[in-house]
C-alpha cells in the first residue's frame, strides 16, 4: 500500500516538473509552439511629456504592433527624476537634455547617444515689457536647469547684446511654472523645452524674443541616450530601435506630429500649433561638427571644463 502510494506522489511529481515549464496566460512564458508567444524585446525609455520627446513617443505608437521591439514610456516629472533612473539603470535609455547626459558620461555613467531629440524648438520668451535683447539687463530670466541648451541660448542672447549673465538675475524653474510665473511678474523670461514657451505666448503676456536659429545655428538641446549595458547585451535590438526612431522622426510631419503630441501633452490646439511651428525632427543624426560646437558652449559658458569627447559619447555604427 505503502509503495503505491508513493509511486503515484512520484509520478505527479513528475507531471508537475515538467508542465510548469509551459503555461499560458499574462505574464508567463510559452514554449516556442506556443503560438502566443512575441518574438520581440522590449526597451524601456524615460522620457518628460514635452515636444523634445515626439520622436520617441511617435516610434512608440509605430512599433505597438511589430514582433521585434517593444518600446516601454516612462514618464517622469522633472530633469532630476528621469536623470536618476537613468543613471542607475532603472531604464535602458531616456529622451533627455544633452548636456544632462554628457555629464552623467564625464562622471563615469556607461550611457551613449546615439540620436538627436529634434532639431531647433527652443525660444527666448519674454514679457510684453521687455523692449529688446539689450532691455534684458538687470531682469530675472528662468531655465530649467544649469546642464541645458537653454542655459547656453541664454548666454547666446546676452552676448549678442554686449551682455554677460552677470547682467541678470538667473533662476531654475520646473518647465510647468514659468508660464504663470511670468504673467505674475515673478520673472521677467524664460528659455525652456516646448510647449511651454507657446503657452506664454497664448496668455497674451509674452513674446517670442528669440528663436533658437537666430542664437544658435543647428542647436543641439535633446538627445536619444541609450545605456552601454542595453547596447551590449542587446545589440540587435538597439540597432532596430535607434533605426525605428529615425523613421519615426521622418514620419513626424506638422499632421503627425500635432496627433501625436494631442495624444500625450495634453495641451490646446492653438498651443501644439504654434510649438509644432518652431521645431522638426528630420534626419536626427549627431554629426561630429554640431558636438563640437556644443563642446565649445559648454566650455565657453561654464557648464563643463571636461565634456565628453564626440568619439567616446556619440555612437553612430550599429
Amino acid at each position: 500500500m505503502k509503495k503505491h502510494l508513493l509511486l503515484t506522489i512520484l509520478i505527479i511529481s513528475v507531471l508537475a516538473l515538467f508542465g510548469c515549464g509551459n503555461t499560458n496566460g499574462n505574464g508567463s512564458d510559452t514554449g516556442s509552439g506556443g503560438g502566443s508567444a512575441k518574438a520581440e524585446e522590449t526597451v524601456k525609455i524615460a522620457y518628460l511629456p514635452i515636444t523634445h520627446s515626439l520622436a520617441v513617443l511617435e516610434e512608440a505608437d509605430e512599433l505597438a504592433n511589430n514582433d521585434k521591439v517593444n518600446v516601454e514610456l516612462v514618464k517622469y516629472g522633472s530633469w532630476p527624476e528621469l536623470l536618476d533612473a537613468l543613471n542607475s539603470g532603472k531604464v535602458d535609455g531616456a529622451s533627455v537634455l544633452i548636456e544632462l547626459a554628457m555629464k552623467s558620461k564625464a562622471e563615469g555613467v556607461g550611457i551613449k547617444a546615439v540620436a538627436l531629440g529634434h532639431k531647433d524648438g527652443n525660444v527666448l520668451i519674454v514679457s510684453n515689457e521687455v523692449k529688446d535683447g539689450a532691455d534684458l539687463k538687470g531682469r530675472t530670466i528662468a531655465i530649467p536647469h544649469r546642464q541645458s541648451s537653454h542655459n547656453i541660448l541664454v548666454n547666446d542672447a546676452l552676448a549678442k547684446n554686449g551682455l554677460t549673465i552677470d547682467d541678470i538675475n538667473v533662476v531654475e524653474l520646473a518647465p510647468t511654472e514659468m508660464p504663470s510665473a511670468l504673467v505674475t511678474g515673478t520673472i521677467d523670461g524664460y528659455c525652456v523645452a516646448e510647449p511651454f514657451g507657446a503657452v506664454g505666448v497664448s496668455t497674451g503676456k509674452a513674446k517670442v524674443l528669440y528663436t533658437s536659429e537666430e542664437l544658435w545655428e543647428n542647436s543641439i538641446c535633446c538627445a536619444l541616450v541609450l545605456t552601454d549595458d542595453f547596447i551590449d547585451k542587446h545589440a540587435d535590438t538597439a540597432k532596430a530601435f535607434v533605426e525605428g526612431y529615425k523613421t519615426a522622426g521622418n514620419n513626424l510631419d506638422a499632421e503627425a506630429a500635432k496627433k501625436i503630441a494631442g495624444k500625450y501633452l495634453k495641451q490646446k490646439d492653438d498651443v501644439l500649433e504654434t510649438s509644432l511651428k518652431w521645431i522638426s525632427y528630420d534626419d536626427l543624426d549627431i554629426t561630429e561638427e554640431q558636438y563640437n560646437k556644443l563642446v565649445d558652449k559648454v566650455k565657453e559658458y561654464g557648464l563643463s571644463d571636461n565634456p565628453p569627447a564626440y568619439s567616446d559619447f556619440v555612437k553612430t555604427d550599429f
